[in-house]
């Protein structure tokens, strides 16, 4: 059962092709994730991963990690302050803020840190799991 206080740590990274498959499946083409050229003319200088590709990591997380199975995905808050690029290493980190055990719920702060542990993307999620919280 997963506590007050818990933290938990995931390693990953967005590759070139997941990139081109996140704005074939979303629709957002966009091209500061897809054209070299006219992502070189912005204030990024190369193509940046969609914010939401980003996020999406802590969906795997929790439904296959932490808490893992039968978590139901309730709700996300996110503020993506800086942008995230194709095969670097990030680290989503968890941190439970609140657990409601009547209702089998917790609160968690979600995180993407880049390699100097600089904030990328962050917010917080509710999340039930009647086996594990």
């Amino acid at each position: 059962m997963i506590q007050q206080g818990d933290t938990f740590t995931h390693e990953f990274s967005f590759t070139k092709e997941n990139v081109f498959q996140f704005a074939e499946i979303s629709g957002d083409k966009n091209p500061i994730h897809l054209d070299d050229h006219y992502a070189s003319q912005t204030i990024f200088k190369r193509r940046i991963v969609h914010g939401f590709l980003g996020a999406s990591i802590f969906s795997k997380v929790f439904g296959m990690l932490f808490p893992g199975e039968g978590t139901i995905y309730m709700s996300q808050t996110l503020k993506f302050m800086a942008p995230m690029f194709e095969d670097d290493v990030y680290t989503a980190k968890f941190t439970v803020l609140e657990v409601i055990p009547e209702k089998h719920r917790a609160k968690i702060e979600t995180l993407i840190l880049d390699k100097e542990g600089k904030t990328i993307t962050s917010g917080e999620a509710m999340v039930m799991n009647p086996t594990k919280i």
